[in-house]
């Protein structure tokens, strides 16, 4: 995790759910991460599910250009990263797992910039709206924010938080290999060279 915000976001959520894999959303107090609230939000579902902003902080509204709330999360996304959001959304409300990912951020005349997603989960009981806590933010702030709006993020580099609450590959979006296994957190594929039993290397 490179931003700050990420950092503080992500140790909070971890206290706050403790043996737990999700804390509720009646455990979050804005006011204990007030100094990453700007780059903030929360996701809420809306009566066919599909997640929307129901909280934005300013510097995350001010990379659009404009207030974002009720905007569909998934409606920010280039075409070619659109399914992949869908699945990791799907992930992270239904399997009580989170996310930080790496994305690029493009604006109408081509100006991009890098930022940092964070995604994690709050636990809900039946129909209850508020699903998920996230970050937005950029790595480097350009001049531009707040003059040229970003007009569609891309998916870059995705990585899972595991069930100890530590960051993880995660091949999570494809189905494992036939023959693999998952260790320490990761995913290992069978193949390539085995030191034959009896025999050391280095």
């Amino acid at each position: 995790m490179k931003h700050q915000s990420t950092r503080a976001v992500f140790d909070y959520w971890n206290k706050k759910r403790g043996t737990r894999p999700a804390p509720e959303r009646a455990n979050i107090d804005p006011t204990e991460i007030r100094h990453a609230l700007s780059d903030t939000f929360m996701l809420a579902a809306d009566f066919v599910d599909q997640l929307r902003f129901r909280l934005a902080g300013t510097r995350v509204c001010a990379l659009f250009g404009r207030e974002i709330k009720g905007e569909a999360f998934a409606a920010l996304w280039s075409e070619t990263s659109r399914q992949s959001i869908d699945d990791l959304l799907a992930i992270v409300t239904n399997e009580a797992t989170g996310a930080v990912a790496g994305l690029t951020a493009r604006t109408e005349d081509g100006a991009e910039t890098e930022l940092e997603l964070l995604l994690l989960p709050l636990a809900h009981v039946g129909h209850a709206r508020i699903r998920a806590l996230g970050v937005l933010a950029p790595i480097i702030p350009p001049y531009w924010i707040g003059a040229k709006p970003v007009a569609e993020l891309t998916l870059g580099t995705l990585r899972h938080t595991g069930p100890e609450a530590d960051i993880s590959i995660a091949p999570r979006l494809m189905p494992a290999a036939t023959g693999s296994r998952v260790q320490h957190g990761f995913v290992v594929y069978s193949g390539g060279r085995e030191t034959p039993s009896g025999e050391q290397t280095g």
